[in-house]
């Protein structure tokens, strides 16, 4: 089952290159994965997904984040570039769990 939701992206606190980007999953989705998962969460939590942004999807991981009370979803470089993204721009994201 797709999560289909708009979101922007944002910088990790701990570092303000653009290396670690970042999208929050709506709080609502993030429970109902909690969850689906249940158990059947990787090292620290993380979840494996499929995500698309625009034209370009790619498989990754999403992780819990505790201050925003969701799962938050790396957006890589590769990916910021073939969409023309930048931190506070906001994005239409799919994201389909794995595995499950």
């Amino acid at each position: 089952m797709p999560y289909v939701f708009d979101a922007e992206l944002w910088l990790w606190d701990a570092r303000k290159d653009d290396s670690w980007t970042f999208i929050s999953l709506p709080v609502e989705e993030s429970a109902e994965i909690r969850d689906r998962a249940g158990g059947m969460t990787n090292g620290f939590g993380s979840v494996r997904v499929t995500a698309t942004i625009g034209t370009t999807t790619w498989q990754t991981s999403i992780f819990p984040d505790g201050a925003r009370d969701c799962y938050a979803l790396p957006v890589k470089k590769a990916v910021r570039t073939a969409e023309r993204l930048t931190a506070g721009d906001s994005a239409r994201v799919t994201v389909e769990l794995r595995d499950f």
